[in-house]
């Protein structure tokens, strides 16, 4: 497809060029060249009519007539003027015309041959000594001292009238992108604001939801109780999911997405998704088959985005099954060079999907048919994220699909194996003692400071609560605490500034921001406003442990070795 700016520029040539032709018109004449006149107001004519045709557009057709006018014209003209005239410069400006007036991908052929066709001309001039058309010529004092000059001037008007008008529709056009490009990066900004606010929104309840289901769950509840925490606890999960589905897909979007590899255990891993899982399946009457090779040994890998693929697949095999059941198959394929091959496999008996409908299931928000989305809900982002993943993991996910009978979705991954140190340094961080600690929660919101400090204290852990960071700074001045866990968006101080102040005194103790948002910007953030590092909303217990007692050994190391210089 040739480009608007092109035709402009062309449609605008040609009125230009039919002006100029219609100038050696009144020159021809004047000079009493009566035939050779006629000649040039009927290529004037003709180049009024391309540019007729180009508003009509009828592209193609009026290039290649503005084309053969030209060259056809400049020949004419230069064997009846002769060589002293040097009418035949303007074939230069011929020459390097189809470059521009043609597109390189789309119309080659034509661009070859009108940049052949001036050189051919030059070349049959040369060879009849200027006599092509006739052998009638102008006085050669004239053509010198008139016509020559004329020439020169015509093919710098051209030269200069088509490099100019191709600066200004450049600049043009560019101005425009640049406009486009501050909206789109504008429009990126105001979606990713929206979207950070309403992470925060979303999950400092979900805080609490989870949170309190982890409580519950560690008061040795009733056994006719624990089935409703469970529901409570994998219903916010499932929530957190769809929510982590919608942010993941943005960032996949903006290009932020990384993976953050840490020594796992696929024999537990799986075994903990099957006890997720396994009550919707019992819901439903199917059954739910985990089969794990037992000697698979400990990899790098991303657990947090492994389980997030596992779990997107293996929620819509329960979705689309209602008879027979769902199985999820891991496979050792081998090992090599401190590397071992995987194979996974999520399997279900379900509706199955349709040939034609299969490529698509991994595109963004589509899903088979229309109904199914009013049948079994669902964003359509599912597949679309574990496509994502599993590419940035160096896989490929293939689908083997048949309509009433079900559908498998596997894929291979190659990771590297975790060594007897490796393990041996990473049970020793999993393992912490939390007694006697003191921490300052600083968080605005009621639920999650109850909720944040029962999981604290059941710990070990002394507490003492801020409600924002005024308060907070205060009671970071009065009292010597090991950590804070600094809340980022609350009234009065937010968390940055209260951070900023903090450091102003207290360049050591170990801060850590409990953050709702995912977003790049704002891990950026927490880092400049002097804070150590950050816990997502809403946490892992565990996780949130293991960070607490790391950031507390990091500091006591420092103390210990800034006594002994001292």
């Amino acid at each position: 497809m040739t480009s608007p700016r092109r035709l402009k520029q062309v449609r605008l040539l040609s009125l230009f060029t039919c002006f100029l032709s219609f100038g050696w018109f009144l020159l021809s004449n004047f000079l009493g060249q009566k035939e050779l006149s006629l000649w040039i107001l009927g290529s004037s004519v003709l180049f009024l009519a391309v540019y007729f045709m180009m508003r009509q557009n009828w592209f193609t057709p009026a290039r290649i007539l503005y084309m053969i006018i030209l060259n056809t014209g400049v020949t004419i003209t230069a064997s009846y003027i002769g060589q002293p005239g040097n009418v035949e410069f303007i074939l230069l400006f011929g020459l390097g015309l189809p470059f521009l007036m043609f597109s390189f991908r789309s119309e080659r052929v034509l661009m070859a041959v009108f940049a052949f066709i001036p050189i051919l001309a030059w070349l049959l001039l040369f060879n009849t000594d200027f006599n092509l058309v006739t052998s009638s010529k102008i006085d050669p004092r004239i053509a010198a001292k008139t016509i020559y000059p004329f020439s020169l001037a015509s093919t710098f008007l051209l030269v200069g009238f088509q490099t100019c008008y191709f600066a200004f529709l450049n600049a043009g056009y560019y101005s425009r992108v640049h406009d486009k490009r501050q909206e789109a990066e504008e429009a990126s900004t105001a979606k990713s604001r929206f979207l950070s606010t309403m992470s925060h929104e979303i999950r400092t309840p979900l805080n609490a939801v989870i949170g309190l289901s982890h409580i519950l769950r560690d008061n040795n509840p009733r056994e006719d109780q624990k089935e409703n925490v469970d529901a409570l606890n994998y219903s916010g999960k499932l929530l957190l999911q769809l929510l982590n589905n919608v942010l993941d897909y943005s960032k996949m979007e903006a290009n932020e997405f990384q993976l953050d590899p840490i020594p796992t255990d696929l024999n537990l891993a799986l075994r903990q998704l099957n006890k997720i899982h396994e009550p919707n399946c019992i819901r439903k009457s199917i059954y739910l088959s985990v089969e794990i090779d037992e000697d698979i040994p400990m990899v790098w890998l991303d657990i947090v985005r492994f389980n997030q693929v596992l779990n997107n697949l293996i929620n819509n095999a329960i979705k689309f099954t209602e008879r027979g059941g769902v199985t999820v198959r891991l496979r050792t394929l081998g090992e090599d060079d401190g590397y071992t091959h995987l194979s996974v496999a999520v399997m279900d008996t379900g509706i199955g999907i349709a040939p034609d409908k299969q490529g698509s299931v991994f595109e963004a928000f589509k899903q088979e048919e229309s109904s199914t989305q009013r049948l079994y809900g669902g964003t359509g982002l599912g597949l679309s994220i574990v496509k994502e993943i599993i590419e940035e993991m160096d896989s490929e996910i293939e689908l083997r699909s048949e309509v009433g009978k079900g559908s498998t979705f596997q894929f291979e991954l190659q990771l590297k194996m975790v060594n007897d140190a490796e393990i041996a340094r990473f049970e020793q961080k999993a393992s912490h003692d939390l007694t006697g600690v003191r921490a300052l929660l600083v968080e605005d919101n009621a639920i999650n400071e109850m909720v944040g400090r029962q999981i604290l204290e059941k710990e070990g852990v002394l507490v003492d609560s801020a409600v924002n960071g005024q308060v907070a700074l205060e009671l970071a001045k009065a009292n010597d605490y090991d950590i804070i866990l600094m809340d980022i968006q609350m009234p009065v101080m937010d968390g940055y500034e209260a951070s900023r102040q903090i450091r102003k005194f207290n360049k050591e103790i170990p801060i850590l921001a409990l953050s709702a948002s995912v977003f790049m910007e704002v891990k950026d953030k927490i880092y400049s406003a002097g804070m150590n590092g950050f816990i997502f909303k809403p946490f892992d217990p565990n996780n949130l442990f293991d960070r607490i007692a790391a950031s507390v050994k990091i500091q006591s190391r420092k103390n210990i070795l800034n006594t002994a210089l001292n």
